[in-house]
């Protein structure tokens, strides 16, 4: 699976941005797909996730503010996010998770976009 992601860039504390992140594979045949970010100085984290089922899950951090989706059709998974903040500044990377058994599974990176919210 080859994971290519968008849609980062510079705004304003209050702003919007959203990110993409399009699969080589087709995304109904991905268990879990997420958003991941890393600050400075700082250990990755989960962002948001979304199952093949469509239940999704999200940081506390970002809750109310981001919202993970998406589209079969176009094998790609969104993160809108809302009300940016200085510290939702992060490189981000995209993720898709596939399970073969209980004991076996595939995870798969994308490259970082980097997110950068100026106060």
């Amino acid at each position: 699976v080859q994971l290519q992601a968008s849609g980062g860039g510079l705004v304003q504390a209050g702003g919007s941005l959203r990110l993409s992140c399009a699969s080589s594979r087709n995304i109904d045949s991905i268990d879990v797909m997420g958003w991941y970010r890393r600050a400075p100085g700082k250990q990755r984290e989960l962002v948001a996730s979304i199952t093949s089922s469509g239940s999704t899950n999200y940081a506390d951090s970002v809750e109310g503010r981001f919202t993970i989706s998406r589209d079969n059709a176009k094998n790609t998974v969104y993160l809108q996010m809302n009300s940016l903040k200085p510290e939702d500044t992060a490189v981000y990377y995209c993720n898709a998770v596939v399970v073969i058994t209980i004991r076996l599974q595939y995870t798969y990176w994308g490259q970082g976009t980097q997110v950068t919210v100026s106060s």
